[in-house]
């Protein structure tokens, strides 16, 4: 067993939109993000995901709404849901999904990154 100073692993890279695998439990995989910009529409057909905001605002764009998300607050976005992710300024996640999670869903492209690194 090890703590895990958030901080700490946040200042370890700069690059956007590709997470890194801090942690494991139960199947899942606890991964940290520095986001900035529009991801990608996309969904996950088969896993739940959620969004933990360190720093910063996010706003989650589906097809029929928008939801704002501040710091201290998550979001679980259930399996199937299209949607994409937009950050104004550089914004800090966790995110705790299944080992099986391809980050872009069911979309490849520049932003895919088939093996996530640990940090």
């Amino acid at each position: 067993m090890q703590k895990v100073n958030l901080q700490e692993k946040l200042n370890l890279f700069n690059e956007y939109w590709a997470p890194k695998i801090v942690g494991n439990i139960n199947g899942s995989q606890v991964k940290l993000a520095k986001l900035k910009g529009e991801f990608v529409w996309h969904k996950h057909d088969n896993e739940d995901e959620m969004f933990f905001i360190i720093k910063g605002k996010l706003l989650i764009k589906f097809k029929d709404h928008n939801l704002s998300l501040q710091e201290g607050e998550f979001l679980i976005i259930p399996k199937g849901v299209e949607h994409m992710p937009v950050a104004e300024e550089e914004v800090h996640v966790m995110l705790i999904e299944p080992k099986t999670t391809l980050h872009t869903g069911d979309i490849k492209c520049d932003l895919t990154k088939n093996n996530q690194e640990r940090i």
